[in-house]
């Protein structure tokens, strides 16, 4: 199926006139010089082929790419390309002689004698003056010749090379194609029935490598690989076990590493070691492009090394409207959402991480784009709670909640989320996309997050709040609502809701929000700038184990009202909270659960102190800290 999707796929971008992909007996790869020639095979000059590329903000020179014919596939073997190729093979330049003396040599030869083999069916100008180069050059005098000195450094940095001729590409002559073409076409192959088109052609026995899969082998990696016996059955080695033609093969290679490739002009998405790709089977650029916009909102890139949050305001406004309909139980307007797109349209989404030499499929989903536009809506919705600052997002990407697991002392967040939450990452994609519950991993971690974790002092003494946050009380409520939404009964639900519920009398919930008049007791009778508040303290036995703690909390309490201007109506709320509790008020313990609606209840009644105070949330509105 993935294939297939990739294949067809594959058809789109060869008829769409703003995409320059590789056709059948070709790739597409990045060349960092092209070696001039004369007529008479003498080298000219060294050409660097760079484009200047924006990273954050620096510009970087990186290679062009070129259309170039089908590289080989290798690990430790000696292949040569035709002509293309590093230096190693062009011209048995190489850093590595200390081990291997003959490393280069046996490159060169091996590039030699492909290269003048095929060249000699050819009747061109172009394909005689590569030969007679390949045939009078010599590598043991290479570093003796001023053109090659001069390029030295960059050519043993390993980019391909190719082959120019009076400064015409020898790889746009049309008698060079013709006889690669003839030779790729004549080489033996075993003809089966292929699994994607059901015709009987040439298999495949080696599948392209794919590149572009992040912290996978930068020199590609394997999609479909059989090399171990383990791997085949009934005799049938490497690609006969699974037989795909060299069309389709070469066609979904193409495909895929477009999709990976800086070409595609839609964003990859990256979860924790995961790369997210997806298209539509529809040459209409702005399925891709509204996909994405709907899934980040905000959006991430990477600038030296460190992750950056930004704010893209066109897509927060266009999904604050969307979520307007879904809010008020109506059907989505599709014209608004997807600007004219056809909601039946069939879509993909892959997932790719790195496993050794080869690509792990995380997940591939296929759905009607309006399926998926309505289930990553229905994420927003069940995230959906009040915010603390006013400038806090409205939507949250899934990044965002997996930052939320990571130490906030962490000082590259984005490499320990790739390390610590490689296949949660994954998951919560696909629980996104299919609109399953979300993985219970990811709970538990945002549990453990808030035990260990303790609010940071700012600059003025106050305290910022990490341990519970505006992300993970809305994770926690989406994860219990996502959990029991398919169970039928939901003991919560009054609880999962955006705002404080005051009739709700559910111990975990109550005993929440008092602690959080109990820490707002302390704060009215000691002012903001304390060491070390009761949260900081008493928070984590408290959400686990109420029955050990909230005792000490009350007589301490005692102490603070005393003290405090206000401390009556503290101590009649606290009266209030102890009344909806049943006749033995402190359970010996809580279950994960129960913490999780502890957590909401706190968040609540402290987000509803705000909101009394003449809306102090937008008042004292803090930065963004990605």
């Amino acid at each position: 199926m993935i294939l297939q999707a990739l294949y067809n796929y594959y058809q789109i971008l060869r008829n769409d006139p703003d995409v320059e992909i590789a056709e059948p007996a070709y790739s597409n790869a990045p060349v960092s010089y092209a070696l001039n020639l004369s007529l008479e095979g003498t080298l000219l000059d060294i050409i660097p082929l760079v484009v200047p590329v924006q990273t954050g903000n620096r510009t970087v020179e990186r290679p062009r790419r070129f259309n170039v014919p089908e590289q080989v596939k290798r690990s430790v073997n000696v292949a040569a390309n035709f002509l293309c190729d590093n230096a190693a093979y062009v011209l048995g330049l190489t850093g590595k002689e200390a081990k291997d003396p003959e490393y280069a040599q046996k490159r060169f030869e091996a590039f030699r004698q492909l290269n003048t083999e095929i060249l000699s069916q050819a009747n061109s100008p172009a394909a005689r003056a590569v030969s007679a180069f390949l045939q009078k050059y010599n590598p043991q005098n290479a570093k003796e010749n001023p053109i090659i000195a001069r390029h030295m450094e960059g050519l043993l940095e390993g980019g391909n090379l190719i082959f120019q001729v009076q400064g015409q590409n020898t790889l746009d002559d049309s008698e060079i194609r013709r006889v690669w073409e003839k030779y790729k076409t004549g080489q033996e192959a075993i003809e089966m029935q292929c699994l994607v088109t059901g015709e009987t052609e040439p298999i495949a026995r080696l599948h392209p490598d794919i590149k572009g899969v992040r912290d996978a082998k930068s020199t590609g990696a394997s999609l479909v690989s059989f090399n171990l016996d383990a791997s085949v059955s009934y005799g049938k080695g490497q690609g006969l076990n699974s037989p795909i033609s060299q069309r389709v093969a070469s066609g979904y290679g193409v495909a895929l590493n477009f999709l990976l490739s800086n070409q595609n002009l839609n964003r990859k998405i990256y979860l924790g070691d995961t790369t997210v790709v997806y298209w539509a089977e529809s040459a209409d650029k702005r399925f891709a492009d509204t996909f994405y916009m709907l899934l980040n909102p905000e959006y991430l890139e990477i600038e030296d090394n460190e992750a950056i949050l930004k704010h893209d305001q066109d897509a927060e406004k266009m999904m604050g409207a969307v979520a307007e309909k879904v809010e008020q139980g109506k059907p989505m307007d599709i014209a608004m959402l997807r600007q004219g797109l056809d909601e039946n349209t069939r879509f993909y989404v892959l997932g790719l991480a790195p496993s050794a030499a080869r690509i792990a499929v995380r997940f591939f989903l296929t759905e009607p784009f309006g399926v998926f536009a309505e289930r990553i809506m229905q994420h927003y919705k069940d995230l959906n709670i009040q915010k603390e600052y006013a400038n806090q997002p409205d939507f949250l990407s899934p990044y965002r909640i997996l930052a939320e697991c990571v130490s906030p002392k962490v000082t590259r967040r984005d490499d320990e989320i790739k390390s610590s939450w490689s296949l949660l990452g994954g998951a919560l994609m696909r629980s996104i996309l299919t609109g399953a519950p979300y993985p219970e991993g990811l709970y538990a971690a945002f549990i453990n997050r808030i035990r260990y974790d303790s609010d940071e002092s700012k600059d003025d003494g106050r305290k910022r709040n990490v341990k519970i946050n505006y992300i993970r009380a809305a994770y926690i409520k989406a994860h219990l609502l996502r959990k029991y939404r398919r169970q039928g009964q939901n003991h919560y639900e009054e609880a999962l809701q955006m705002s404080l519920n005051e009739s709700y009398t559910h111990p975990a919930y109550v005993l929440g929000r008092l602690f959080a008049v109990l820490e707002k007791g302390q704060k009215d009778a000691l002012g903001k700038n304390i060491n070390a508040t009761i949260k900081d303290r008493y928070f984590t036995s408290a959400c686990a184990s109420p029955a050990s703690v909230f005792p000490t909390l009350l007589r301490l309490s005692h102490h603070h009202t005393a003290k405090s201007e206000y401390g009556n109506v503290t101590d009649r709320k606290i009266q209030d909270l102890l009344n909806l509790v049943e006749a033995s008020p402190f359970p010996t313990r809580l279950s994960l659960d129960e913490q999780g609606i502890f957590v909401l209840g706190y968040y609540h009644q402290r987000a509803a102190f705000y909101a009394k105070n003449g809306e102090n949330a937008v008042e004292n509105a803090e930065p963004e800290t990605a």
